[in-house]
């Protein structure tokens, strides 16, 4: 056990606060495997439930439970429609104190005070003015677990369909939705997407980096594994800038950006 933190005393290294509105986004399988390895009592629920106390009733926690099946005119069922974006939103939907929001394409499990604004949101637009992604920008942190935020981060499409920026472009898609009472309806939702065109490749962790440097996202390494905490308003500051004086350059990279 030398030099390993339990669980229990790490969660409270970071910067997570009661009140606080948080997103967790997660890869946790070298977490999971540390925690065998010292015999540490730790597993996914134990997890969402250390977060929860720390939160406390004041705050609200959510995990991303997206699917894209729903792109493909595969029917969304609210219940049964999997996770497809990790173990925690997984675990967090089998959870009876967890609602899902309820777009098709990019949901989220939610607890605690925002639980019933955020799962009542009838948003069409994934990523607009009225999605959870808004509710974010305005009060939440962001809890990153050993995953580069190029790979998580899906907030940054928000911040660009905002900015309305050339290399993606609104589509919409249709399918059936089976919502949360049982009942079948044909929906239409959009989504923000890449401009095939363009050969648009993701990019964010320039950013986050900046972010680091300036002292607006924090970095712990604890147990071998980097923990970061980060605004989503602060994001979108560097977000908006990169994009109006850097055409994006450490957003993305696309086909005509330096033109």
């Amino acid at each position: 056990m030398s030099g390993y933190i339990p669980c229990c005393e790490w969660i409270n290294m970071l910067d997570i606060r009661k009140g606080d509105t948080l997103l967790v986004s997660s890869d946790i399988q070298r977490l999971l495997f540390s925690a065998v390895k010292h015999a540490d009592s730790f597993s996914p629920s134990i997890l969402i439930d250390m977060l929860q106390k720390k939160l406390s009733a004041s705050g609200t926690l959510l995990f991303p439970t997206f699917n894209w099946d729903f792109c493909n005119g595969i029917p969304f069922s609210y219940y049964n429609t999997p996770c497809m974006t990790g173990t925690l939103g997984r675990e967090a939907l089998r959870r009876e104190d967890f609602k899902r929001s309820l777009h098709p394409i990019y949901s989220f499990a939610v607890w605690g005070r925002g639980q019933k604004h955020i799962c009542g949101m009838e948003n069409k637009s994934a990523f607009g003015g009225d999605s959870p992604f808004a509710y974010l920008h305005h009060c939440g942190k962001n809890l990153i677990i050993d995953i580069a935020m190029r790979r998580c981060f899906t907030f940054a499409h928000y911040v660009e369909e905002r900015m309305g920026v050339p290399y993606r472009y609104m589509k919409t898609f249709t399918a059936e939705y089976f919502g949360s009472s049982g009942e079948s309806q044909i929906r239409s939702y959009s989504m923000f997407v890449r401009n095939l065109d363009k050969a648009v490749e993701t990019l964010i962790d320039p950013l986050g980096d900046d972010m680091a440097r300036d002292g607006f996202l924090e970095r712990k390494k604890i147990n071998g594994i980097v923990f970061s905490t980060l605004s989503f308003s602060d994001f979108s500051v560097f977000a908006e800038r990169d994009i109006l004086e850097n055409k994006a350059g450490k957003l993305c990279r696309y086909d005509g950006q330096n033109a």
